[in-house]
């Protein structure tokens, strides 16, 4: 099933003497907006070399001063620079931009404007910030930045850097007291002795089960979205499952890609006992999904599951039958099937396995669960668990049918049956 992205293009071309700014947005990217100032002094006019050396010695001045306003010194870089180790993207820089994430992060977190940068590679910063984002979703009040290049003649002498901050301090402040609220109230939930796959399923089910896809949503490509509205797009569920992670200790990371179609799209990566996962929160949406689908199913909506395990815990190679990762620094290959949802909740199936069948269907049914689905490892497992099951009518050998009727889907891409209970 194919989830759908919104892909919203804004282009703004304004041209002026001092030079241009383009604005671009989609879903799963940052706009950026950038400003060219040329300083060149013409030829025919007169040039002063004393004037020029006290001009950039003021400049200088001016730069150490902005960055030493908001804490970019050399006597504090080196703490700024140890508070992002572990961070995912941070820790696949080179050191060099490693020092540029460190000044984008304290620009963005302290509301810096104008701020002198360690770059003058347009394309270094423009990776560089996206990391930045990627890494810290508590940075919601930011959708973009403007960077100013200065130069004399031809050759460039400095950036300067600026966060678009689509919002002020009062308002980050009034929103962060109702996102630490959602927290509070999600943490009251969580099971006191929950291990790490566990909480990632919980983290999983709340979000879907608090949270309605809206390609309208206000702040969909922020935390905002989940947890002040209740609804958004990919990269809001994405950033506010990576966002409760951090808070329940597992680690997550904001993944950026593109699904069936070409639609922009953002998930997670998850490391769970010191192995790395891809989850995808809104493709677990199920009710949104199947609206897609809507009347192919042949049941009624509120018949339907609410949530589609098939991406919570799975393989780079599972994912890739319906994502292409796109990231910004390289991701790990995700091979192993430990904290699978379907291995750990023992409905994944390797043979047809009846005793496992009868446990499965007995603990569900202990549960209240309202359907089931058996996870197949191969194609010759699905059609032989389809043969057993539907053809053979053996189904009813852990069903509780008492009208002899049983509903069923199958899905010959995930290789799953799922059965209403």
């Amino acid at each position: 099933m194919r989830k759908k992205n919104r892909i919203a293009f804004l282009l703004l071309l304004l041209l002026f003497l001092a030079g241009c700014s383009l604005d671009l947005q989609e879903p799963g990217r940052t706009p950026v907006t950038v400003t060219q100032d040329d300083d060149a002094v013409p030829e025919e006019w007169p040039q002063s070399t004393k004037g020029q050396n006290d001009d950039e010695k003021q400049e200088e001045l001016d730069d150490d001063s902005i960055r030493a306003s908001i804490g970019l010194t050399e006597e504090e870089m080196p703490k700024i620079l140890a508070g992002q180790k572990g961070k995912y993207n941070f820790e696949r820089l080179t050191g060099e931009e490693q020092i540029i994430y460190a000044e984008i992060t304290q620009i963005l977190k302290r509301w810096g404007e104008n701020v002198l940068i360690s770059s003058m590679d347009t394309n270094q910063i423009e990776k560089v910030f996206q990391c930045v984002l990627n890494d810290h979703p508590e940075i919601f009040y930011v959708d973009g930045y403007t960077f100013t290049k200065y130069t004399l003649g031809e050759e460039l002498k400095k950036i300067t850097f600026t966060g678009t901050y689509h919002i002020d301090a009062e308002e980050v402040g009034r929103r962060q007291l109702l996102i630490d609220a959602y927290v509070k109230e999600f943490l009251a939930h969580l099971p006191a002795d929950a291990d790490e796959y566990e909480k990632v399923k919980f983290v999983y089910e709340y979000i879907i089960n608090s949270t309605e896809y809206n390609l309208e949503a206000e702040d969909n490509q922020n935390i905002c979205s989940v947890f002040l509205y209740g609804e958004s797009v990919c990269q809001g569920y994405a950033k506010a499952m990576q966002y409760l992670l951090e808070r329940v200790g597992v680690f997550s990371t904001l993944v950026i890609g593109r699904v069936s179609g070409g639609e922009g799209h953002a998930w997670n990566l998850v490391r769970i006992d010191g192995i790395y996962y891809h989850v995808d929160p809104t493709w677990g949406d199920a009710s949104y999904q199947m609206e897609e689908n809507e009347g192919e199913t042949g049941y009624e909506q509120n018949h339907l599951p609410t949530i589609n395990y098939d991406y919570l815990c799975v393989t780079t190679k599972q994912l890739e039958k319906t994502h292409t990762i796109e990231n910004v620094v390289k991701l790990p290959d995700c091979i192993s099937m430990t904290a699978n949802y379907y291995v750990r909740e023992g409905a994944y199936f390797t043979s047809v396995d009846k005793e496992k069948l009868k446990a499965l269907f007995e603990k569900e049914y202990e549960r209240e669960s309202t359907y089931i689905t058996l996870k197949c490892s191969d194609r010759a497992v699905y059609e032989e668990m389809g043969r057993v099951l539907i053809d053979e009518q053996e189904i009813f050998e852990y069903l509780d049918s008492p009208d002899g009727v049983v509903a069923y889907a199958d899905n010959k891409e995930q290789l799953s049956l799922s059965f209403w209970l």
